[in-house]
């Protein structure tokens, strides 16, 4: 569990009184501390023009193969790189290094999301000013990653076909704040009928959001064009 963001203080939702106050308190203090370093981390992004995206999702979602696909797809055209979150292994930065992109790991240990600071770290191990657009691949979590800015630009909540389509409903928060809803691994939708795009967009719209929500695949010879698209309006929008 994460000694980091709260989630040990106390999973008993019925406790009360002094101990539940000190764990608002510390975590009001944790997110405040937080939200300035991810204040610092955007100011370094818009000063070297990168434009920033953080990626969150259920461990499996499709992230690294979605970061891999979107590489040969736009490599030419941007500079990408690549900030990994896991509690361990450096698996899924080898994966995008082997596109030829460079991917910094960052091994949270227990922590179950990423914050600004492992973001700030990371970011001297970078060359900004080669840097074209910056995928932060999240810890896979439908709850954390999303209490915590990271400097990033844009929220890109990604929700596969084999978790159900009633997660924006029991996850709310994470959709909320989503800038877009990527439905992944779509090929699969012909294999579970049960899985209704129209209802987990109709969840997402409960939210109040308005959130693009697109269907894709990272299957080879799949259409990734409305996703390619998104990114290219958001680029410009950016410059």
């Amino acid at each position: 569990m994460c000694n980091t963001c709260g989630c040990t203080h106390s999973h008993d939702h019925s406790i009360s009184g002094v101990h539940q106050h000190v764990a608002v308190e510390v975590l009001t203090g944790l997110l405040s501390a937080n939200d300035q370093q991810a204040a610092h981390n955007r100011d370094h992004f818009n000063i070297h023009k990168v434009l920033a995206f953080n990626l969150m999702s259920s461990p499996g979602a499709g992230k690294t193969s979605l970061l891999e696909a979107t590489i040969d797809a736009l490599s030419v055209r941007y500079r990408i790189a690549v900030i990994e979150g896991d509690l361990e292994t450096e698996n899924d930065a080898l994966r995008i290094r082997a596109k030829g992109v460079p991917a910094i790991q960052i091994t949270t240990g227990a922590a179950c999301h990423l914050d600004a600071q492992h973001i700030h770290t990371a970011l001297h191990q970078l060359d900004l000013d080669e840097i074209d657009l910056l995928f932060i691949e999240n810890v896979g979590n439908l709850v954390c990653p999303a209490s915590f800015d990271l400097g990033q630009h844009y929220n890109i909540t990604l929700l596969s076909v084999p978790e159900g389509d009633d997660k924006p409903a029991k996850y709310p928060v994470i959709f909320r704040i989503a800038d877009l809803v990527l439905c992944t691994k779509a090929d699969l939708l012909p294999l579970l009928p049960e899985f209704q795009p129209i209802r987990a967009e109709h969840h997402l719209r409960q939210l109040a959001s308005t959130a693009p929500f697109i269907p894709l695949s990272t299957r080879p010879g799949s259409d990734l064009t409305p996703w390619l698209q998104w990114l290219h309006t958001a680029f410009a929008t950016h410059q």
